[in-house]
């Protein structure tokens, strides 16, 4: 039996984060830096939209859409992003941590 280097090299990739790793990654990073950090669970009569999670610091409020790298967000995700931003409040969509980190920069 022959075999190929190819047989016994075989270089894996981490398995990519699931959004609820994400989700929580984010939840506790931002939670170590002072942020009041809101979870929100959809269902049944719960506002169509609303982003995974809502950060509150020193008067600042921001909602966080938690997504894969490759996600996306569906329609009502959109909608309810362009009212939050008509009405003055910030938005985030998140892949990682590093896409809140300038929160807390800004922040302290």
């Amino acid at each position: 039996m022959s075999y190929t280097t190819n047989n016994f090299l075989r270089i894996q990739k981490p398995p990519e984060p699931s959004e609820t790793e994400i989700l929580r990654g984010i939840r506790q990073y931002l939670q170590v830096h002072g942020w009041y950090v809101i979870r929100h669970h959809q269902g049944l009569g719960c506002h169509k939209g609303l982003s995974d999670l809502t950060a509150i610091k020193g008067g600042v409020t921001v909602y966080i859409e938690c997504k894969k790298r490759n996600g996306y967000q569906s329609a009502v995700q959109k909608k309810f992003q362009a009212d939050v931003e008509a009405h003055g409040a910030r938005y985030i969509l998140a892949k990682g941590i590093e896409d809140v980190k300038c929160l807390c920069e800004k922040a302290g």
